[in-house]
């Protein structure tokens, strides 16, 4: 399997799962249960991290990495005095099935969908899920009924699979938290600005730089010097060997062919607008 269909796969699907976290359907859950939507963050750490139960702020710390373990301990462990993570999972999956059946309308009854599920949950049921904390959550859950959740739970469980494989290359990398957005953003990921969402303060970014420039990765304007864009390479080639597993087990023809049904699903939940122009996750939606 060529790393290069293994990337486009995560790009395909990627925004599929992120209606989870932009969807006003889902936010209008979320609200409902009590946690302030105004911002992302007081929803976004227990929708996340529902799959593994009243997780704690070192687990999610952990599992998630690239935030400041500050920020992490402002939201948990009080989104779960704010409701339980079965009641959160529940509104999650509501909130998904209702911007689903807005965005898509009739499609979710069609043939073309119910295919796509099917071959997208071979998919992820092909993942491994040894050593990856949140694809193993979610693959812990139970597999919804319609053909349109189907779907979206394989984009999630396969996006926190790819995510775990990533932070296993960072890992390899000799990256910490704040390095591996550091030297994302010295290759021209995302500006600055958009990594700075994680929480992370000026000194601990300068400092994060000034480590990385005694590595030979960085100049000390923060630009990425050819031993730091070829670091950041073999981290993103690492990452896609990690998540290629499921996409060998289900074979060319069979990943084509869901890369055909996919494709106007994503297109269809990006011209909602609903999500950012540019992420954490270097994927450019303009």
């Amino acid at each position: 399997m060529e790393l290069g269909l293994v990337r486009g796969m995560w790009q395909l699907l990627e925004p599929i799962h992120a209606v989870l976290y932009y969807a006003p359907e889902v936010t209008a859950r979320a609200s409902a249960l009590g946690y302030a939507t105004d911002t992302r963050w007081p929803s976004y750490f227990p929708l996340r991290s529902a799959p593994l139960g009243a997780a704690g702020p070192e687990l999610v710390a952990a599992t998630f990495y690239s935030f400041e373990p500050g920020m992490v301990r402002a939201h948990v462990p009080a989104a779960w005095q704010v409701a339980s993570p079965a009641t959160v999972l529940d509104a999650r999956l509501r909130g998904v099935d209702a911007a689903l059946r807005a965005i898509l309308g009739e499609r979710v009854d069609s043939p073309e969908l119910a295919e796509a599920a099917t071959l997208a949950r071979r998919l992820a049921e092909s993942a491994p899920v040894g050593a990856r904390p949140l694809a193993a959550a979610n693959a812990d859950l139970p597999w919804p009924a319609e053909p349109h959740l189907v779907l979206w739970q394989a984009a999630t469980i396969l996006r926190e699979h790819r995510g775990d494989g990533h932070v296993a290359a960072l890992l390899t990398a000799g990256l910490d938290p704040i390095e591996s957005l550091v030297s994302f953003a010295a290759v021209g990921a995302a500006p600055v600005p958009v990594f700075a969402s994680r929480g992370w303060s000026d000194t601990a970014w300068s400092e994060a730089v000034s480590r990385l420039v005694a590595r030979g990765w960085l100049e000390p304007s923060g630009a990425a010097t050819p031993a730091g864009q070829a670091g950041r390479d073999e981290v993103e080639r690492h990452t896609d060997e990690l998540a290629a597993a499921p996409y060998r087990a289900l074979g060319a023809e069979s990943v084509g062919r869901l890369a055909q049904l996919a494709g106007p699903i994503t297109m269809a939940v990006v011209g909602t607008g609903m999500l950012p122009s540019q992420s954490t996750l270097g994927i450019n939606r303009t």
